[in-house]
């Protein structure tokens, strides 16, 4: 079993009966990024959260943007689909990424319904959970992991 397969048995075990494949972990997902270029990491925090919060540092032929909500207001993308179609293909292995891993289940449930065959949410988000002070990128995340990214 090649390290690939590995990861991704892992993501599948994580699930609990969702309509996409499963989850990975931040490491996990920069790991299969690294490994194969053909996974698309899909960014799906608004245009605002990337620009003032950050973003991943991969090659870029790897990651796209496709905002879930619209800021300003949060109101959804109701495009979503339609600008997921033109970033990604649907056999191929997609890793939605937000900021706290919520936005990114909500994602990949769609594109699965959608006829996208191996959608995985990565846990944790960019940012990670909140910690005692109302503060992100302290207790987990891709930030936390030490994982490459732009700051805004």
């Amino acid at each position: 079993m090649s390290k690939i397969d590995e990861i991704l048995a892992l993501a599948r075990s994580r699930s609990k009966d969702w309509a996409y494949q499963g989850a990975v972990t931040p490491a996990e997902a920069y790991e299969l990024l690294s490994l194969e270029n053909a996974v698309k990491l899909v960014d799906v925090r608004t245009n605002a959260e990337r620009d003032w919060v950050g973003r991943v540092a991969i090659p870029e032929a790897q990651h796209s943007a496709v905002q879930w909500n619209i800021y300003p207001g949060g109101v959804a993308n109701h495009a979503f689909i339609e600008q997921l179609n033109s970033v990604a293909r649907k056999d191929q292995v997609i890793l939605f990424l937000c900021r706290s891993g919520v936005r990114s289940r909500g994602a990949a449930t769609l594109a699965s319904e959608h006829g996208y065959q191996h959608c995985y949410d990565i846990l944790e988000g960019f940012e990670g959970d909140k910690d005692e002070h109302g503060h992100r990128k302290h207790i987990n995340g891709w930030c936390h992991a030490g994982l490459p990214w732009i700051g805004a």
